[in-house]
């Protein structure tokens, strides 16, 4: 069929497939819908999952990015598209019922007679502009999904960049060179690009101009996928009407970001989303509070706020920074090859196959960087790997505490780090807790 595009009745079936397209949008429409708010909530999870664990997993989160930004501009573009084509229905109803508009009839004034004349005009043109509004929201749609996703692709090259030829290279090798010289190009190539795009192909008309930045494009084209949805770019800019309703869009969607961020603020001393302290308890901050799916540990919390037990509980998220600050402290656990990141399960390496000294070491050499005092008290404390309930990955131990007064009482958890070659020791969470035995 490809190659029947100019035979007349392959022309022909495309302008009756055009006129019946509506029904495939609605169809389209209403089943994406459907999935997109079934998939929304579990994109979130696995979302706040990520950046509270810490994991530094740059690979998922970029896919989960994509995942969530195509969501969201999905169920708008679609919801929209899903309104405004039952409008249209409706206005095809009415037009059935009463025809077109007879001014008329209405017996207004000559002025409002001729300005509403003017400024409505007839029902069909309303109808036709409806429709188009539709067809084009609704192609648009899907072309900004492939924006999003050739925009994580250009920051995914730029860093595979870094991390092959940059990351842990001197200027003595050769590789460090290239990378540097690639790495400007795509820097370079992304923003002409980006100033062809928002002029709306202005790069491409000048002679001369066109023929340095050809080269860019290309590449270009190849990194962000263009060659896929090209043809729907350049049908949008030979359209007045399309690149209009394009550029409306762009604003709109700058709004609503703004807005999903807006939220009131009810005291002029507190926001009520501030992190834990003496006058602060931060409902992140204790395990028994994280009732919805999407609430996860950010970074270090006790049980519950108020303790009924002789023992509280202390969780510490792993990230891969407190791996790192180990190796600073203990040289002698850094391996020779890091073996941290994206891996297969066939070619991993065994963990339960490592000495067990130097997992006790590894242990030990985390229980001397952390400490943990209730109120000035410094309590003994014995850190081993733990899991929450909601399969967070951390550092866990238990106090005992029969001995405290009825009451509050902060727990503050401490992290030496190295400083301008000066060991320190930085408070890295404070907690407020209610002790109330038994």
């Amino acid at each position: 069929m490809s190659e029947d595009y100019n035979k007349p009745a392959f022309k022909k079936l495309l302008d009756r497939l055009q006129e019946e397209s509506w029904q495939l949008e609605l169809l389209i429409s209403g089943f994406a819908i459907f999935g997109l708010f079934s998939a929304y909530p579990a994109l979130e999870i696995k979302m706040a999952y990520h950046q509270a664990q810490s994991d530094n997993n740059l690979f998922f989160m970029l896919i989960l990015l994509v995942a969530l930004s195509a969501c969201s501009i999905l169920i708008f573009n679609l919801l929209l598209h899903v309104l405004l084509r039952g409008l249209w229905i409706g206005a095809l109803g009415l037009r059935y019922v009463s025809g077109d508009i007879d001014y008329d009839t209405l017996n207004y004034s000559t002025r409002f007679h001729n300005y509403l004349k003017n400024k409505v005009g007839s029902f069909d043109k309303y109808i036709a502009r409806l429709e188009n509004y539709c067809s084009i929201i609704f192609a648009i749609t899907f072309l900004l999904i492939f924006y999003v996703i050739s925009l994580v692709l250009i920051v995914g090259v730029i860093a595979v960049i870094i991390t092959v030829f940059l990351n842990d290279h001197s200027y003595k090798d050769v590789s460090t060179y290239f990378g540097i010289a690639l790495l400007i190009f795509v820097v370079v190539g992304m923003l002409l690009t980006f100033i062809d795009f928002i002029t709306l192909g202005f790069l491409k008309k000048k002679k001369w101009i066109s023929k340095a930045y050809f080269p860019f494009y290309w590449c270009f084209s190849i990194i962000t996928l263009s060659f896929l949805y090209r043809p729907l770019i350049y049908n949008f800019l030979d359209n007045k009407f399309g690149k209009r309703l394009s550029l409306f869009l762009v604003p709109v969607y700058v709004s609503l970001i703004w807005m999903t961020s807006l939220y009131y603020n009810q005291s002029n001393y507190f926001n009520f989303i501030e992190s834990s302290g003496n006058h602060v308890a931060n409902s992140m901050n204790y395990e028994d509070m994280l009732v919805n799916d999407s609430d996860f540990i950010s970074s270090i919390a006790i049980n519950s706020k108020v303790i009924s037990d002789p023992f509280i509980k202390v969780f510490i998220v792993f990230d891969k920074f407190i791996e790192d600050e180990i190796y600073l402290f203990n040289p002698s656990l850094k391996p020779e090859e890091d073996t941290r990141g994206i891996t297969s399960e066939i070619s991993s390496i065994n963990v339960g196959s490592i000495d067990s000294k130097l997992k006790r070491d590894y242990l030990d050499t985390f229980n001397s960087l952390y400490s943990v005092e209730i109120d000035s008290t410094v309590y003994k404390t014995n850190f081993v790997l733990g899991k929450t309930i909601k399969k967070q990955n951390g550092f866990e131990t238990y106090i005992g505490i029969k001995n405290l007064d009825e009451g509050k009482h902060m727990i503050h958890v401490k992290r030496k780090e190295i400083k301008e070659s000066d060991t320190i020791s930085k408070i890295e969470a404070s907690i407020p807790f209610w002790y109330y035995p038994n």
